[in-house]
Parts: C-alpha cells; structure tokens; sequence
C-alpha cells in the first residue's frame, strides 16, 4: 500500500500480482495497471485531496487550518451566509431535487428566475442554463455546428472545448493561442465555408484574456459565429464583473456568451446567453441539456442569489484585481516573473516532479496550492496555479508569495521579507 497526496491508503500496483482479483478480461486490466505505473513514473499520476470544511479562503485538510489558493470560488461566495440563507429557504420549499430532465419534470420557477437574471446581467434576449460548464460546451458546439462547417479553436482552450469540436461532425482547425494573425490565415485556407470561432475569455491556467477586438472583428469579416466560454471571466473581470465585452467596451458584440455558475458565483451549473432563437434552438437540439436530469432547485436558488450580490457589490471584483496586483508584485519583488489581469496566476516550474515536491512543501507550511501537470498543460511545463479570492488579505497573500518563491527556488535560497 502506498499513501496517495490527500494521505489515504490506495493500492500499490507495483507490488501488487497483476491481475490479483481482477477476474475475466485479465490483458485489459493489465493495461490499465501498466498505465498507471508509468503515469506514476513520470509524475502524472492522479489523486484528489478530500476537503473537510466549506470552500473559502481558510479550508481544513487533514484537521489543519490551510490557506486556499487553489479554489475557483474568486468572490468567496461558497460559504456566503446570504446565499446560504436564501438556498436554505429553497430547500424547504422545493426539496433536494428536481426529479427530471429540464424538458420534461425538471424545470421549477427557480431555475425559469435564475436563466432570466443571467440574460439581464449579460445584456441579451435569453439564457439556458446546463448541469455544468463542460455539459455546455458538450452541448452548444455539437448542436450548432454540423458536417461542412468549420470550428475554429485556439489551442489553449480548455477541454471541456476540445471535446465539444471532437462531438460536432464539423472540421476543427486550431490556431495558435490568442494569434489573430494565425486565425485570419487559418480562416482564408477555408474559403466560403460556414462556421465558429470558439475561444476561453480568461484562460484557465494562464489566466490571460482572450483579444476579443480581434476576434469579433474576424468573425463579423468572414461571417463566422463567435463563441466565448466566460467560465473565469464572469465575476472577474469587467468594471463590475460582467465578463469580456465589459472589459474591452464592447457590450453586446459576441453572438454566444457560454459561462459557469460554480466559480465566481459559488453554485453550480453553466450556461449560455444569447439570442432567443438560440437559446430555442439549444432547447431542441443540445443533447446535454435535453437528456440530463436538471440540477436541484437549491442550487438555482444559490446560484440566483449569488448573481444578485455581484450585481449589488461590484465592489468586490475590485477587491479581487487589487489582490491580483498586490500578489503578483509580492512574486516579482521576490524574483519571480509573474503577472496575470485575471484571478489566475500561474508559477511556472517546468519539472513535472519539482511541482509536486513545490506543491507539498508549502502544503506542509498550511498553503493549499497543487501541482497542475500534464496533459492540463504541456509536458515539461507543469505550474502552480494560484487561484486568488477577494477575501484574501494583503499579509496572507504576502506571506504565501515568500513561501511559494522559496518551494519553487532550487536549492532554496533566503528571500528578504516584503
């Protein structure tokens, strides 16, 4: 037995007799157990970490106090006593589920309220909402593009994306990341022929933003759709975190605003705004939307509550850019070359085993921040993903930029306080 990174007992499959217990097609599982060794080899091998208290900016792990700078929940919304309060009172009053697809049962006043707000605070005609942000992108690209048209994708979209294009029986073409020069050619080589530009708006692990300018330009150029997953732009950045057109000016230029409920908002779900005929044509034809079971009242209700506070308190998406600044300025001043206008701010590390030993050194020092590794990002190229929350105070996050500078530093070397 071997201990896995949240300290559970799993099993050692270098030890153990392949195929011990595994019964009739013995060879498959073999070549899982093979996998799974060189995975383990090459530092890719996976686990999860059990959390033991409600996702904010202090979380316990393991009975220990941590400080969180992994969690994607960037307006500390998860354990808001208001939308706590306001999901309670939906419980009592709806139950725990939905009991039912969104087409047949499973549409309550809840989840008809919460796809109306979205609408309004993303300034079209209509919103449908998705069991997640990747049952969206499974959901839209397949519906919307067909055989003989071309999606276009840049290459750092996340997968989610990816599996959206690989589902559509469109040609996918990528372009190189955020190179509008490289999409204009790419879009020429294909002449006359249909189709979408798809692209992240803050990009998951690099946490830079997506030049919409340039892509909405191509898009009305060349008669293509414009598609952008706002999963961590919505309540990130913008004047008052409404997403990618407020922060460039350009309201309502994006023919498909896709985006999630579980990030900054704090509940769960995706979903896309855009035009009525969209949002009746997804009705009809998105396969995850009409075959999945909806999500329960409970969380329309957080979900619901949680847009009313970013509404009302945008001061908080400022609180969340000053950390970002302060952060990244605390890394800089301790050698690190970091910057990012967005909630992400990745530390580059390279080595896929030096990650892991970064990640649990300062896991040891009560910092929750895990290696992110291939195939999330290139081999050779593994990071620590900081993920930052309006609620973090100047100090901690100064204090986490020492600690983080001197796990990444090999051999360790003295950092000067800041």
């Amino acid at each position: 037995m071997y201990k896995d990174q949240s300290g559970r007992k799993s099993l050692d499959i270098e030890s153990t007799p392949a195929g011990a217990g595994m019964g009739r097609n013995h060879e498959k599982w073999k070549r899982m157990e093979e996998e799974l060794r060189c995975l383990r080899r090459e530092n890719l091998c996976r686990s999860t970490r059990t959390i033991e208290s409600a996702q904010k900016s202090h979380v316990r792990y393991r009975g220990r106090d941590m400080l969180m700078l992994a969690s994607n929940s960037y307006l500390d919304f998860c354990d808001e006593e208001r939308i706590k309060e306001y999901a309670s009172r939906a419980l009592m009053e709806y139950g725990t589920g939905s009991g039912g697809s969104r087409l047949t049962t499973g549409t309550t006043a809840l989840h008809i309220r919460l796809e109306e707000a979205l609408a309004r605070f993303k300034g079209r005609e209509a919103a449908l909402v998705f069991n997640s942000g990747f049952a969206a992108n499974t959901g839209i690209l397949p519906a919307l593009c067909r055989e003989g048209d071309v999606i276009y994708s840049d290459e750092l979209n996340h997968a989610s994306i990816i599996d959206g294009c690989r589902q559509s029986k469109a040609r996918t073409v990528i372009y190189r990341h955020n190179d509008m020069e490289d999409l204009e050619k790419k879009i020429l080589a294909h002449p006359g022929e249909t189709g979408l530009i798809v692209s992240d708006g803050v990009f998951s692990m690099d946490g830079d933003i997506v030049d919409l300018p340039g892509l909405v330009r191509l898009a009305d150029t060349y008669g293509l759709l414009s598609m952008i997953d706002e999963a961590h732009a919505t309540g990130v950045i913008g004047r008052s975190g409404r997403g990618c057109e407020e922060y460039y000016h350009m309201e309502g230029r994006t023919d498909i605003l896709m985006g999630t409920l579980s990030k900054a908002i704090g509940a769960e779900g995706g979903y896309v705004c855009g035009s009525r005929i969209l949002v009746e044509y997804l009705k009809n034809k998105a396969r995850s939307y009409i075959f999945s079971t909806s999500l329960s009242p409970v969380t329309m209700a957080a979900a619901i509550r949680g847009l009313e506070l970013l509404d009302q308190e945008p001061w908080r998406v400022q609180r969340l850019s000053e950390n970002v600044a302060w952060f990244c300025e605390c890394l800089r001043r301790h050698g690190l070359e970091v910057s990012s206008h967005s909630a992400i701010v990745p530390i580059f590390v390279g080595d896929e085993g030096r990650a892991i030993e970064a990640s649990e050194r300062l896991m040891e020092q009560g910092i929750f921040i895990p290696a992110i590794r291939y195939p999330t990002v290139r081999k050779g190229g593994a990071i620590l993903r900081a993920a930052l929350m309006a609620s973090h105070t100047r100090q901690e996050l100064a204090g986490a930029a020492r600690a983080i500078t001197r796990a990444v530093t090999a051999p360790a070397v003295a950092v000067p306080d800041f």
